[in-house]
């Protein structure tokens, strides 16, 4: 199963595990995002909703992804491109892909300052 892991992650963060993969550590698949506001910008419950249907499923054409939804092609277009954009999605001929089997989530919510 080929999972991804979704996070907030500094860059710093981000370097380290860069710098171990090119030592040959095995890193698994990370999609980082800066802070939790980003990822919240980025990942709304909508786009949630196109990554859960497009999850596992191979290359989809955005027609596909928004019958899957049950929403109008034009706003899933637009959803679509968000997620491509943030890297979360991947172009695939004539459609898009989210190259992986399930989804971990992987971030700590700690008190405020």
């Amino acid at each position: 199963m080929k999972t991804v892991t979704l996070g907030i992650a500094s860059v710093e963060a981000t370097k380290r595990r860069m710098a171990a993969a090119f030592r040959g550590e095995e890193q698994g698949a990370f999609i980082s995002f800066a802070s939790f506001e980003l990822l919240w910008k980025v990942l709304t419950a909508k786009r949630w909703e196109i990554l859960h249907a497009m999850t596992g499923q191979g290359g989809l054409t955005i027609r596909e992804v928004g019958r899957r939804v049950s929403r109008d092609v034009k706003a899933v277009h637009g959803d679509v491109v968000a997620l491509i954009h943030a890297g979360v999605l991947e172009r695939s001929g004539d459609g898009v892909v989210f190259p992986y089997d399930a989804v971990h989530v992987d971030f700590t919510l700690r008190k405020a300052a």
